[in-house]
């Protein structure tokens, strides 16, 4: 979803960047940038190669830098909790080629992720560009209590590197985006991602006093959409992919079972709980198998269907993925799931999961996302981007889960017309209207979920309306408040405010530049020293 977040992004603001150079009669070519780390071994993939335009635009290119150290290049793909020794380097290299591309240098960069967002601060300060940092979702609230047992976590995570890089990067940048309030403030239940930043002690390490002021200005709250050309209600037959149906019921219901799917559904004529996520441990798909396992009232009423990872174990090299595969299969024995569970493999054709997605509509499911609380140039390493828009700079780094941030899935299932459940924890708590768009569940609580379920399945057989209600209900949010179009004039506008404050009221920040400067050489620098370099063996 990282990736699909950042090149929709890059399309809506082009669109709207000739947009306003249209309506103000100028005689300007816009340039984006997305900026990603290159991966000379990639396979498959155009990973390995150093510029690529973006399909669907005509002014916005991928390029890419390799990650390297003082001996050599590193020529394959990292987990992102290791790319911390490569980042100071890999923005001195990237200030280059992005002079090298522009011919000169960017008007705003934008982050996003942690590591991006890092990337992002030091280019804005050596360029003397605005910065707007997006985190999307940062892991100091999905592992909880990774700061007081950082030195549990730090061999495999190196949380001490990232929460130190987020503190930098929100404070370096000039505004700061979300998709939700809750990111900035939580709820009254529960804190937010900014807010658990404001005070927060790494024992042995350093505390933390004031770490961000969450009533700062520079917060905006701007939610991403739907690329509506590939997400469009299933009622929508004129549009509707057909071509794609007989893949599509093999995904489903083929009776072969392989490295893309195993698991049968034996009674078809029931409607489908289906999710689709990463497999790790945050996004908890694991959890929702085991709660549709332990209740027989749900098994009755629906069949579960499942996209996510890797099937063979051998195939991944992620630490927690691997853990979640040899989970999800000692589950599907545990519970006897072969007739009621399909586990697919993860899948990367949009066209056709946005066919799916209505696919599963017409068999009155469901989507279900158990997450329980835990010129512009885009610059992205395998887990790191971010982007210069005709000299702006994006960076980013890259579904049942812990904690949702936002929730991107949902709106895309939304935007399909298919009824979505989700955590009351996070941005689906702000998506959804319960009840009305879709319905929330506290995923601590699995038995309660289930009844959840099954009491509107039920509610579905006894009152075929009920379903199309929800659906409707869903399709009606996402018009009023999630689309790209909406997205892209909101972020526009604020980057002409931002810079136009800060040009106006030389509104540098010196004090506090300076401490983040210091705190940079003195702390991080060191704690990236402590981090192994990766091994391309």
């Amino acid at each position: 979803m990282r990736v699909v977040y950042i090149l929709d992004q890059v399309r809506a603001l082009e669109n709207e960047m000739l947009l306003r150079i249209q309506r103000q009669g100028l005689d300007v070519t816009p340039r984006i940038l997305i900026v990603t780390r290159l991966i000379p071994d990639a396979k498959g993939t155009t990973c390995n190669q150093r510029l690529e335009r973006v399909s669907g635009t005509e002014h916005t290119h991928i390029l890419r830098v390799p990650f390297r150290s003082e001996k050599r290049i590193l020529r394959k793909w990292i987990s992102r909790f290791d790319v911390w020794p490569y980042l100071e380097t890999f923005a001195e290299d990237v200030a280059s080629e992005i002079a090298a591309e522009l011919q000169g240098i960017p008007d705003f960069i934008i982050g996003n992720y942690s590591d991006g967002n890092l990337v992002a601060s030091l280019l804005a300060c050596k360029m003397g560009v605005t910065q707007c940092t997006i985190a999307h979702a940062l892991e100091k609230t999905k592992y909880p209590d990774s700061d007081i047992y950082w030195k549990k976590f730090d061999e495999k995570y190196h949380f001490s590197c990232q929460f130190t890089a987020d503190l930098i990067a929100m404070n370096n940048a000039d505004f700061i985006i979300t998709s939700t309030y809750q990111e900035i403030a939580g709820t009254k239940n529960t804190v937010g991602q900014y807010e658990s930043h404001t005070a927060f002690t790494l024992p042995g390490l350093y505390r933390v006093v004031h770490g961000i002021d969450v009533f700062d200005p520079k917060f905006n709250i701007v939610s991403p959409g739907a690329d509506m050309n590939i997400y469009f209600p299933y009622s929508d037959k004129e549009k509707r992919l057909t071509a794609l149906h007989g893949s599509i019921e093999e995904l489903l219901y083929g009776p072969q079972q392989n490295d893309e799917h195993i698991g049968t559904l034996s009674d078809q004529s029931k409607p489908i709980i289906f999710s689709m996520a990463r497999l790790d441990r945050v996004k908890n798909m694991t959890g929702l198998v085991e709660c549709y396992g332990k209740n027989a009232k749900l098994r009755e009423l629906a069949n579960r269907v499942a996209v996510a990872g890797y099937i063979d174990v051998k195939k991944s090299k992620d630490r927690e993925e691997i853990e979640e595969i040899e989970k999800m299969h000692g589950l599907i024995k545990t519970y006897q799931l072969d007739g009621q569970f399909r586990w697919i493999a993860a899948q990367t054709n949009r066209a056709r999961n946005g066919e799916l997605y209505r696919y599963i509509a017409d068999t009155k499911g469901i989507l279900y996302r158990y997450v329980p609380f835990v010129n512009m140039v885009l610059l992205h390493s395998n887990h790191l981007s971010f982007s210069i828009i005709n000299n702006l700079v994006l960076c980013h780094l890259f579904q049942p889960a812990f904690y949702e941030a936002f929730g991107l899935t949902v709106v895309e299932a939304m935007t399909c017309g298919l009824p979505t459940f989700a955590t009351c924890h996070g941005g689906p708590a702000e998506i959804i209207e319960h009840g009305i768009s879709g319905f929330h569940f506290d995923p601590y609580h699995p038995d309660q979920t289930a009844l959840l379920l099954a009491d509107f399945f039920q509610h579905c057989k006894e009152d075929p309306y009920h379903w199309n209600k929800v659906s409707d209900g869903g399709l009606k949010r996402i018009y009023e408040k999630y689309t790209w179009k909406i997205y892209s004039e909101m972020l526009m506008t604020l980057a002409g405010v931002y810079s136009f404050w800060k040009y106006a009221s030389k509104l540098e920040r010196r004090e506090t530049r300076r401490y983040i400067e210091m705190f940079y050489i003195l702390k991080f620098r060191n704690l990236v020293n402590s981090v192994p370099l990766a091994s391309d063996d």
